[in-house]
């Protein structure tokens, strides 16, 4: 008789993205080496995992509205629902290794939709991977989940997109992420002071036009545009690498005005990369935030929607909350987390 198993319970942080987004998308890393400056927020994905006797798995996702049911050791088919956890579902009990289940029931649930400029799909992948592994008795370190995420995401699932998400959720912190050939990745934690990131904390706003980009072939767009060596999106990634170290620099520093104008580059080198990035939506909202009292803003995903970062001057940051409210933007401030993926026996 197997050993009763805990329900296992897990919150994997979304990101925001300063600088570099677009350098960890293949082939520029491996061609010219890539760099992305992130760090996560207190917005995160959760999961439950509540095992079961009677051989069957389940998995419900309260953003999609969606459910499965299958047999363990049945292979699921990857047929555009609920793919992400199926995939890594099927890898992690398939791992050398992998102690047998008698089947768990999965619940997911996020803080943002798909497509949001959050890195939220790349959570919930780790956020499942170890929870699962975990279930069958493996542990993976940071590094080895996200690996194994982005393997499924990019690879198995041929989702379009980057490594730095995967990296980020795992990882949790603010980080300078290096991307080289072979899929090398090299994190570095940053020991940013804490009155620095205090100060992030009181001027800067989280903003989401309301749209995602999910449908927008931004990505795909932007690999075409490097690949057949348009000299715009070519300078544009080259100056988004540069941009993340410079900000790095700043960052560690304390120079908390000059990340705000170096945000501002990186939105404006962004641009180069894809004419899909901005929208009339989005480069009114920059306009309007910098003459209010932004010292620079730009969207933290791949664009075409989905969220906004600003850094400005505390004592307008109130105006320029109230000027993209007026615009349409649902406003937020938020807070910085130390903490990648959390797991926890949770109670029945």
């Amino acid at each position: 008789m197997r050993p009763e198993r805990p329900v296992l319970r897990a919150r994997v942080p979304l990101r925001v993205s300063f600088a570099g987004g677009g350098t960890d998308v293949s082939p520029f890393p491996e061609r010219e080496g890539g760099a992305v400056l992130s760090a996560t927020i207190s917005s995160y994905a959760y999961a439950t995992l509540r095992p079961r006797t009677d051989g069957r798995i389940t998995v419900e996702s309260h953003d999609y509205g969606q459910a499965i049911d299958y047999e363990v050791g049945q292979r699921a088919t990857l047929d555009g629902t609920l793919d992400l956890p199926k995939a890594a579902i099927d890898r992690i009990m398939t791992l050398r290794g992998a102690m047998p289940s008698d089947g768990f029931d999965l619940f997911l649930h996020t803080n943002a939709p798909p497509g949001s400029g959050l890195g939220s799909s790349s959570a919930v992948m780790v956020a499942v991977i170890d929870l699962v592994a975990r279930h069958c008795g493996i542990d993976l370190d940071p590094h080895e989940m996200a690996e194994l995420a982005y393997h499924l995401e990019r690879e198995d699932l041929g989702i379009p997109g980057g490594y730095q998400d995967q990296y980020a959720a795992a990882f949790g912190g603010f980080n300078f992420m290096e991307f080289r050939g072979h899929g090398e990745v090299v994190v570095s934690p940053l020991r940013v002071r804490a009155d620095t990131v205090h100060e992030l904390e009181h001027n800067m706003l989280l903003a989401y036009t309301g749209r995602t980009r999910v449908s927008d072939h931004i990505i795909e767009d932007q690999v075409s545009r490097y690949e057949t060596g348009q000299q715009d999106a070519v300078a544009g990634l080259r100056a988004q690498r540069d941009l993340a170290d410079a900000m790095r620099v700043a960052l560690l520093r304390g120079k908390v005005d000059e990340v705000g104008r170096l945000l501002g580059q990186a939105w404006a080198e962004k641009q180069r990369m894809s004419s899909r990035i901005a929208t009339p939506l989005i480069l009114d909202a920059v306009d309007l935030a910098m003459r209010t009292g932004a010292l620079g803003g730009k969207v933290t995903g791949a664009g075409g929607g989905g969220h906004m970062i600003f850094i400005c001057e505390f004592e307008r940051r109130h105006q320029v909350a109230d000027a993209l409210i007026g615009l349409g933007l649902q406003v937020s401030e938020f807070t910085f987390t130390d903490h990648g993926a959390t797991t926890w026996r949770g109670q029945r």
